[in-house]
């Protein structure tokens, strides 16, 4: 064709106004028009060859249709799978997604935050919020639009989206107890994140339910969820020359640091020691052995998140919903009976 089909092309095929088109073709307002004028109005949008001109639907509604995103470290296997589920949300919604990579650097993320303002982004997705986050609290004292991933701050309350730590710690405890265990050792993650302090405080919950002793000295923090932090921590725990039989890690990196400090201690897994991840990040599988992990819906928790910021940019000012989706526990070969 030579000119492009515009909405009220698809209109007058369909023989309806062209705001019941638009309003048809748009999938949080579809629910508004009769069924059978929706069904005629995509099939003439579909007939034509319609496509929706995003720069001209922003410019009616004083929108860039964009949404940023803050991810503290995109090489974390964790993050792609959210990326991809908030990705594919927008895209259904006609917006755009900006994703930056902050190093957990303040300076960055403020030079960064500073250019997705100038962009005019409608709204922010944070993946790197910390319980006190100075730079969160500038945004939210302008009434932005913003939605946590992963993790919450600890004061005001804000729209968020992650899985249920404190049943996957559950799951986790549950299971090696199960096996036989009595000395679980806990390598914690760094308290000033929401995720690390929830599950410390979960484990310590989980073991009186399960009625099973904490001993401090089983108990290491990590100064990240890296791989590199949970090799310290665990070479920490064996210094410390306390028995124990399991380890809960923080999260699947830090569990990859163990698999490390073992091998360089000619410690076997899980004949030596029963070693449970979080997270359940791809190629856990394929660690030797396959490591047991606490599965979170990487890609659902993006889907719900995406929808909690349309939901912010369309109504301002509505109060906002924290979800935590239920985990699931992935036994591997990386857990035993605990040895006598």
């Amino acid at each position: 064709m030579d000119r492009t089909i515009t909405l009220r092309d698809v209109a007058s095929k369909a023989e309806v106004h062209p705001s019941t088109a638009s309003r048809a073709l748009n999938e949080r307002t579809r629910t508004l028009v009769n069924a059978t004028t929706v069904a005629r109005v995509l099939a003439a949008a579909e007939d034509l060859g319609y496509q929706p001109n995003a720069l001209a639907q922003g410019l009616k509604v004083n929108r860039t249709m964009t949404v940023g995103m803050l991810v503290p470290d995109l090489t974390n296997p964790l993050f792609p799978p959210i990326v991809r589920g908030i990705e594919d949300r927008l895209t259904d919604a006609g917006c755009t997604l900006l994703v930056a990579n902050t190093d957990n650097d303040e300076t960055k993320e403020r030079s960064i935050l500073d250019v997705m303002a100038r962009r005019r982004v409608d709204g922010l997705i944070v993946a790197t919020a910390q319980r006190e986050h100075p730079v969160l609290m500038t945004l939210l004292r302008s009434d932005y639009p913003v939605v946590l991933v992963n993790r919450t701050i600890d004061d005001p309350p804000l729209p968020s989206v992650g899985g249920d730590d404190h049943v996957g710690i559950g799951l986790a405890v549950r299971h090696l107890a199960g096996l036989g265990h009595r000395r679980i050792a806990h390598l914690a993650g760094p308290r000033e994140l929401s995720t690390g302090l929830t599950r410390h405080q979960s484990f310590l919950t989980w073991m009186e339910t399960v009625e099973l002793p904490v001993d401090p000295d089983l108990i290491v923090f990590c100064s990240w969820f890296t791989q590199q932090a949970g090799a310290t921590a665990f070479r920490e725990l064996l210094a410390r020359d306390v028995e124990f039989t399991a380890v809960v890690a923080a999260n699947d990196l830090v569990a990859l640091g163990c698999y490390d400090v073992a091998g360089e201690q000619g410690l076997a897994i899980p004949d030596d020691v029963s070693v449970v991840g979080y997270n359940d990040m791809p190629f856990t599988d394929r660690f030797a052995p396959p490591l047991t992990s606490v599965r979170i819906p990487h890609y659902d928790i993006g889907v719900k998140a995406a929808e909690l910021i349309l939901d912010q940019i369309e109504q301002p000012g509505s109060p906002g919903m924290s979800l935590r989706l239920p985990p699931e526990l992935r036994a591997r070969g990386s857990t035993a009976a605990a040895r006598r």
